[in-house]
């Protein structure tokens, strides 16, 4: 390390107070690559905490990217719930039956206790471990999915959709639960060493539901939600848009927002710029076929668009790189952002893309 180069998490922290680091930060999200690491099939990975921890480490050791992220699965949250997993050869583990099959379960439904939670305490060690084993060189990201968007795993999309407009004291009754829900399980996270947690919320996206519904809705659900929890956030529409609702998200309280790639990040960057940090949006679907000369090339399109002033990290868009994305691709991010991303981006003026 250079004199003036600084560590991940001086990088880190100075982007998230808006102002220029040595070069971008860059996330590379792999939950499942670790698995390609530790020569383990996804579901043998995802049930040893050990073995996530030390592909974390490995994967981060190869790419030099900014952060260890230690989310397994979104379904991992619906097991606590009394709900199940279904695991793939080659992508990620989807929920499978929901565990609330009808509204009036919601009646005498109750939050689990995050002890009696085995899958979550396997997230839990492995946070021990890389806090362990790392320190605080480089952000550990836990993740917790939004008590607004959780249902859609707990009951199925339909029924909640038809719920949250036509039942509004059920609706009330879920999230009432799943707010409890959440703040204990990212605090939990917290206290096992986690330093920040990432709180997908897609159903609050623009590209689900029209902005008037979210203020109703997920929007107050967050305001209750993140002051609660005890260390900085960042709020992810998985790919969803969030631009008609940036402004919004900001009076929540997170500190960034993962923003998708069918949005423009100069545009983002503008609305965004002195109070939010941006966190994308390279498309991780097309990543898939990128060759090496690509994905330089959209490294280069997103720093030049959000780089300059700080406010940015740069990362896919949905908040997981697929399996399908090739080691050389990978490879080819972490080189570009190397040689593109070093402050000041002078390169910037002169770019054409």
């Amino acid at each position: 390390m250079s004199v003036n180069e600084m560590t991940s998490m001086e990088r880190v922290l100075n982007t998230l107070q808006q102002k220029e680091a040595d070069r971008v930060p860059f996330f590379l999200l792999l939950s499942l690559h670790g698995a390609k690491e530790m020569g383990l099939g996804i579901e043998a990975y995802f049930s040893d905490p050990e073995a996530v921890a030390e592909g974390q480490l490995r994967l981060r050791k190869r790419y030099g990217h900014d952060c260890y992220y230690t989310f397994y699965h979104a379904s991992i949250e619906v097991e606590a719930w009394g709900g199940s997993s279904i695991f793939y050869a080659d992508g990620p583990p989807n929920a499978g039956m929901p565990p609330i099959t009808t509204p009036q379960c919601i009646d005498t439904l109750a939050a689990p206790d995050i002890d009696d939670a085995e899958g979550l305490q396997r997230v839990l060690k492995t946070q021990q471990l890389l806090k362990a084993e790392a320190g605080d060189e480089a952000l550990i990201i836990g993740v917790v999915m939004s008590p607004f968007s959780l249902p859609v795993m707990q009951m199925g999309f339909e029924a909640y959709l038809m719920l949250m407009q036509q039942e509004q004291d059920r609706f009330q009754r879920l999230m009432d639960l799943n707010e409890r829900f959440t703040v204990a399980w990212a605090n939990a996270q917290l206290a096992a060493g986690a330093h920040a947690i990432c709180y997908f919320d897609p159903v609050a996206s623009t590209t689900i539901i029209p902005r008037e519904l979210y203020l109703e809705t997920g929007f107050k659900v967050a305001k209750r939600t993140l002051p609660q929890i005890n260390g900085p956030i960042a709020t992810h529409m998985a790919s969803g848009r969030c631009k008609g609702i940036l402004q919004d998200l900001i009076e929540t309280g997170t500190g960034v927002v993962g923003v998708s790639t069918d949005e423009d990040l100069a545009e983002l960057k503008q609305i965004a710029a002195g109070k939010l940090t941006l966190l994308g949006n390279l498309n991780g679907i097309t990543m898939r076929r990128w060759s090496p000369q690509e994905a330089e090339g959209e490294v280069r399109r997103a720093i030049a668009k959000a780089g300059r002033g700080g406010g940015f990290i740069l990362s896919d868009n949905h908040g997981e790189i697929p399996w399908q994305v090739s080691d050389e691709v990978l490879q080819s991010i972490s080189d570009a952002v190397h040689q593109w991303g070093r402050y000041p981006l002078d390169w910037v003026d002169g770019y054409v893309g």
